[in-house]
């Protein structure tokens, strides 16, 4: 079980990783490649530790110890758990702290987008997503409606913020996702898609569109879905590297819908 700390005050630099790091400092705590996330909730450090992600720290409210005695038993008397007060641990986070609990893990190795889309027919690809809410809610979708994999561009949120994490109920962790480096986006990441046999679908506004319930989609193979950022879409690079542009058919001229939302309907109607 993890060792039990009890602390009396936020000011403890152990602490610092929980609320006064920003997620950039996590992100690179120590390098790149061992960077630390922060799972947020039972559910979500659950769905890590299941994972295989290393827990490094603990922080619990005093208040939920006794509701937060079975993860703790997951993991070793090297992991310490410090305890606070319940009124210390929104001062210390500023927020109201979901199930009271947070743990600090390792970031699991980055994949390469080779071995991301290994063995996937269904993909998902974020451009610019910018939203953290957004990135997690896709990516719930994505692991419950039938997507393999995940391409980030190199601007997009990250999917292991504390929030996309949460939002995602710990499913960036169950599905294999990788970002383009800043040279290969978008013809590069592109290109990797269609040398694996993917056909490219841009989801965007486009007169040459073909809705998603249209028969020629649903004969298709290997597929990615292409989802642009939040204001305008995707950009025209990224149109050009596309094979073709589809949509949601919609009524009372509305033209879009939250990037969640259209693509929770464009998984189910593609890749159930």
């Amino acid at each position: 079980m993890a060792r039990l700390a009890q602390l009396g005050t936020i000011d403890d630099k152990r602490l610092d990783v929980f609320a006064r790091l920003s997620e950039h400092q996590l992100k690179n705590a120590l390098e790149v490649e061992r960077g630390v996330f922060i799972a947020e909730s039972h559910l979500v450090v659950d769905v890590a530790l299941d994972s295989g992600a290393e827990p490094l720290a603990f922080l619990v409210d005093e208040r939920d110890l006794p509701a937060s005695e079975r993860i703790l038993a997951r993991t070793g008397d090297d992991v310490p758990a410090y305890v606070l007060p319940h009124e210390q641990v929104s001062r210390l986070t500023g927020f109201h702290l979901t199930r009271g609990l947070l743990c600090a893990m390792r970031r699991p190795r980055a994949l390469s987008l080779a071995e991301a889309l290994d063995g996937a027919r269904h993909v998902a690809v974020l451009e610019d997503l910018v939203d953290v809410a957004n990135v997690g809610a896709l990516f719930r979708n994505a692991a419950a409606l039938g997507v393999d994999a995940v391409v980030l561009s190199p601007r997009c949120a990250d999917p292991l913020t504390r929030r996309a994490l949460r939002v995602s109920m710990g499913c960036a962790l169950k599905l294999p996702w990788a970002r383009a480096a800043e040279g290969e986006w978008p013809e590069g990441a592109f290109d990797v898609l269609h040398e694996l046999g993917f056909e490219c679908l841009a989801m965007a506004l486009d007169e040459r569109a073909v809705p998603l319930d249209d028969p020629s989609l649903a004969r298709a193979g290997r597929q990615a879905l292409v989802f642009g950022s939040e204001g305008p879409g995707l950009t025209a690079r990224a149109l050009a590297a596309c094979d073709r542009t589809v949509i949601i058919p919609m009524g009372r001229e509305v033209d879009s819908l939250n990037v969640a939302a259209s693509s929770a309907i464009a998984f189910w109607q593609l890749f159930r």
